[in-house]
Parts: C-alpha cells; structure tokens; sequence
C-alpha cells in the first residue's frame, strides 16, 4: 500500500513589488527548518507568473508529510519553535496577508482516520 500524503499549503499575498523577496527569502531561510521537521518542498508557484515591480503576488508553497503521522510530527516541531515565529514576524513587512491550509486527496482519506 502506498503512504498517504498531506499537504501543507502556504499562500502568501505580497506586498506590492516584493515576491522575488518573500521567495528568496522563504527558500533560504524558512525551507531549511521545514525539511528538518520533516515537510518534502513539493512546489513554489507565483501568480500571475510576472515579477510585478508595483503590484502584489500570490506565492502559494506546497508541502508534503508522510501522512497522518508526519503531520503531527510536524506540527509539534513547529508550534514550540521560536525560530518559526521569528522568521514569519522578520517578513511581515513583505506580505499583506497569509494562510496555511493542509489537504490530503479524497481517495486517502480514509485511510487517514476518521475524527
């Protein structure tokens, strides 16, 4: 039987002309910890696909965790860490709003667990 996957999404709204910014800094300073509480950097994409110079982008960052389990490894890694809510608090100023979400495919949750 093949794991389960969750996904973790971040979606990140910035601050007019500074996606390039939030992205380098995300992939430097932010995905080394997340790979070390075990999240797999599944993808990066940036809408609309332009390094706007005056306008805002969306980032959205896809995460996988080895399933039910690695989610709550995750999160309790994450939660307590200082660090996490350091960087996050060092890029506000590059981002207008945010979101994380996790989702899973329909056809696995089942074998997620019921609540």
């Amino acid at each position: 039987m093949n794991a389960t996957k969750v996904y973790v999404i971040d979606t990140v709204v910035t601050e007019p002309g500074r996606a390039r910014e939030f992205v380098d800094s995300y992939l430097r300073e932010y995905a080394p910890g997340a790979r070390a509480r075990g999240m797999t950097l599944e993808r990066i994409v940036v809408s609309p696909p332009v390094w706007f110079p005056d306008e805002s982008n969306t980032v959205i960052a896809t995460w996988v965790l080895d399933g039910a389990e690695g989610w709550w490894a995750m999160t309790w890694k994450g939660r307590p860490d200082p660090a996490v809510r350091q960087w996050w608090a060092d890029v506000d100023g590059l981002i207008v709003e945010r979101t994380r979400s996790t989702a899973a495919a329909a056809t696995d949750l089942d074998r997620l667990g019921n609540v």
